[in-house]
């Protein structure tokens, strides 16, 4: 281990690994530890005697359940957008190779007590039961003006600048209702609480036409895609990538110490009495935690169930978002589920998560708007994580130290993270111009 690296990582979580992959593929020799014996950090996949062991103390779950192997239980689960920054990610590292994508079924809102599908164009706007005829025509053209709606065509722009121009101001031009405005924002836009509204509203029409690209991809029920097997292959994955460009793997490295010079810059890491020297430093906030602070929690329902969630569609794979205005909350709450269909569970089971930042002091009772909506429910599990971001600067210490993972059920905000990560480390920015038909074959192979 006494060697010199340009980078060692700490942590197999989905953002170091992913990182470690680009690094290595841009030719820095990279070093990547963890302190766990397995991999995936917060974000591993669990079968079902670990997922027994570590929210019931023993690992002996009900033999009804079905065999431990057959379950992989993300502990964060996120689906991926199908043109999203994720998806570029990996056919630029040619990652797609070690992984089989399936569409998911179906993307859902919540609005006044009921589940919806999500309309995402101006054909759906017109079918959908969320609004009523004039607020369709309305919704209609709003979605027009979006698919139109091109960066360097001035003639799409209809007069607004969206980079002064706030996404409130763009929406009031079309009249949109509040309960409209409420699923394009949150269930579209993918924004996790209404902060965006005052922001300018480039970001906002671009997501929205994120969504309506990739629902259009591969022409399913949502824009998502999940891998077989659950989110646990994507970190595997990425350390395969690295150690084929000579990335160097060490799982089960206790007491991972990072050491710093005089003038409080990294020099290496240490474990077990050896060090080995480096210029950077990756990690999770678990490595440092001197160097971040606290900002949240969020807390989670994993649900074991029979049936899928009511009102989706018998949809085996599906997202449900309950934007914040509907439960009088400052965030929105997220339900996932995922079943056999994906190969996360054993024949007719289903694992569902409800997911909130936590508000109050008793987040078990926050999360019942979600849970109640899930139907009956063979096993349920709560679970609270503190969110953590990172507090020191960079470019005094080295350190390069990755966000806490959100409560959201989708990887919008976990890969800019890492972009924004990648940029600092290397100082150029990530070229995601990819062709995004790479990762079709793949997918559409599993679709069918």
């Amino acid at each position: 281990m006494d060697e010199e690296y340009d980078v060692i990582v700490l942590g197999t979580g989905l953002k170091e690994c992913i990182l470690s992959g680009l690094l290595s593929v841009d030719g820095l020799k990279v070093l990547h530890m963890d302190k766990n014996d397995y991999y995936g950090g917060e974000s591993t996949s669990l079968n079902l005697n670990q997922l027994w062991k570590r929210f019931r103390g023993n690992d002996n779950p009900p033999e009804s359940l079905g065999p431990s192997k057959e379950y992989n239980v993300d502990m964060i689960p996120k689906f991926t957008m199908a043109n999203g920054a994720l998806v570029r990610v990996l056919i630029h590292t040619d990652v797609t190779k070690y992984l089989n994508f399936k569409v998911v079924d179906g993307s859902f809102v919540y609005n006044k007590g009921k589940i919806y599908k999500v309309p995402a164009t101006d054909v759906e706007a017109l079918k959908s039961p969320l609004m009523g005829l004039f607020e369709k025509r309305r919704a209609r053209k709003f979605f027009i003006y979006v698919q139109d709606f091109e960066e360097s065509d001035p003639k799409s722009h209809e007069g607004l600048d969206l980079n002064k121009v706030t996404a409130r101001e763009v929406i009031s031009k079309y009249g949109l209702e509040d309960d409209t405005i409420d699923f394009i924002g949150h269930a579209l836009a993918l924004h996790i609480d209404d902060s965006y509204m005052d922001k300018p509203a480039l970001d906002f029409v671009k997501r929205m036409k994120l969504y309506a690209e990739s629902l259009a991809r591969f022409q399913g029920g949502s824009p998502y895609i999940y891998p077989l097997y659950g989110l646990g292959e994507l970190p595997q994955a990425f350390a395969r990538l690295s150690a084929v460009y000579g990335g160097t793997y060490m799982l089960n490295k206790p007491q991972c110490k990072v050491e710093f010079d005089a003038s409080g810059k990294v020099i290496g890491v240490s474990s077990e009495g050896e060090t080995a020297k480096c210029k950077k430093v990756v990690c999770d906030p678990s490595y440092l935690p001197g160097k971040v602070k606290k900002v949240g929690k969020v807390a989670r329902a994993i649900c074991i169930m029979s049936h899928p969630i009511p009102d989706t569609n018998d949809s085996h794979s599906a997202q449900v978002i309950l934007p914040q205005k509907q439960l009088g909350r400052k965030s929105d709450m997220y339900l996932f589920c995922c079943s056999y269909a994906h190969n996360v569970a054993p024949q007719g089971k289903y694992i569902a998560f409800v997911a909130a930042e936590a508000e109050t002091d008793n987040p078990q009772q926050e999360l019942k708007p979600g849970i109640e909506l899930l139907g009956p429910v063979d096993e349920m599990f709560f679970d609270i994580y503190d969110r953590y971001v990172p507090t020191n600067n960079p470019e005094v210490d080295n350190c390069f130290i990755s966000t806490s993972y959100d409560a959201s059920t989708h990887f919008e905000n976990t890969v800019t993270d890492v972009l924004a990560m990648y940029s600092k480390i290397t100082g150029k920015v990530l070229n995601l111009s990819v062709d995004l038909n790479a990762a079709s074959a793949a997918t559409e192979q599993q679709a069918s």
